[in-house]
């Protein structure tokens, strides 16, 4: 008979990646919230939505602290907890607290409004554990925690405004696809983003619908290598002097997570792109401009095809039935079904990352959905 050779690395991708969704309960708090995977999952990174409200998206993470004031928003150039003190300190947050999942710390009207739903995605990194690194110029560097495994680095740094090449060892030991850097604590410091698909001296913005911003100083013209990202003297995005950012740095994990491009057709009968994977969740971006970040995944759509996505800088989920974003989630990949955003005749590129490998190391395939 035929052999299946096996595409991964790692068989249960729930142990790395999970995504949940919650229905907010109003007065009733502290709430823990349970991953249904096959593994536990204490995540050190969130990046969490509401579909019901138009509520910013936040990312936080375990290396500046799950506490009050600690998000960033992807929809603004916002500072770290600016997105009101009001919510984030007397109404709650998303963040661990137990081996398997999160906890909503507070009632209010932001993540545990009764009746609104909500979804969040979660990376495990190192439980929190970081290593301190120096670099060059006028401040000491930083702190990364990685996991080499499922390939993340989330590093927090100081920028030191020098001219000279100024690196972040991202201790991935391979070269990252897929990154994006937050000024942490000054209003109107954009989001710089870069990913694999886009080349050099140029990069995108998670906070904006504009298309490829042509800007060789956020990484200094240098690619990132299998050592360090590099980030630009004189970047007010990246590396101005004496203010804090932070980057999350991801490298491509066979069978677990992919970053790639591919054409949009405008046709229902849209391009197939092969992850090695059945997807958990999927980022898009058209290269042209105008166009937004959009987020897809399993929980939201668990059936083919997938009809809702969340368009990251609005802040809004649109169920677009009938409209425009249609995605089937396959066993080795995803194919476009629409004819709107996420298929428009233009390049685009994708972050993508798995709930099943293709095939596992034992030789069990996927099931379709």
């Amino acid at each position: 008979g035929v052999r299946i050779m096996a595409y991964t690395t790692i068989d249960d991708p729930s142990a790395f990646f999970q995504n949940m969704l919650w229905t907010g309960a109003g007065n009733s708090y502290p709430r823990s919230l349970t991953y249904t995977g096959n593994s536990d999952l204490k995540p050190d990174m969130l990046w969490s939505f509401g579909r019901s409200n138009t509520g910013s998206n936040w990312i936080m993470d375990s290396s500046r602290g799950y506490t009050a004031n600690k998000e960033l928003t992807p929809s603004s150039s916002g500072k770290e907890g600016d997105t009101n003190a009001t919510n984030s300190g007397a109404y709650g947050w998303p963040g661990p607290g137990i081996t398997n999942g999160h906890q909503i710390s507070q009632a209010g009207n932001y993540w545990n409004v009764a009746n609104n739903t909500y979804y969040t995605f979660g990376w495990k990194a190192a439980d929190g554990s970081t290593t301190t690194f120096s670099e060059n110029g006028n401040h000491p560097g930083g702190a990364r925690q990685v996991n080499t495994t499922s390939g993340i680095s989330i590093i927090t740094y100081t920028g030191t405004g020098a001219n000279a090449n100024c690196n972040l060892p991202h201790g991935l030991g391979v070269a990252p696809k897929f990154l994006f850097f937050k000024e942490r604590g000054t209003n109107g410091g954009s989001w710089a983003a870069w990913h694999e698909g886009i080349g050099d001296d140029v990069k995108l913005r998670l906070n904006s619908y504009e298309g490829l911003d042509a800007d060789g100083a956020f990484m200094n013209s240098t690619l990132p290598d299998a050592t360090n990202i590099t980030v630009g003297g004189t970047s007010v995005h990246t590396n101005a002097d004496a203010r804090t950012y932070c980057c999350w740095a991801f490298a491509e994990v066979q069978g677990y997570s992919k970053f790639g491009k591919y054409y949009g057709n405008t046709n229902v009968d849209g391009a197939f792109v092969y992850t090695g994977f059945k997807p958990a969740m999927i980022i898009f971006k058209a290269l042209a401009n105008g166009n937004s970040w959009r987020v897809m995944n399993s929980g939201t759509s668990p059936t083919n095809p997938a009809s809702a996505s969340h368009v990251i800088q609005s802040n809004s989920e649109a169920d677009v039935t009938g409209s425009a974003e249609f995605c089937d989630f396959l066993s080795n990949g995803f194919k476009l079904r629409c004819t709107g955003k996420s298929n428009a005749g233009t390049t685009f590129i994708y972050a993508a990352f798995a709930e099943q490998p293709f095939v596992t190391s034992s030789g069990v395939p996927a099931t379709a959905r």
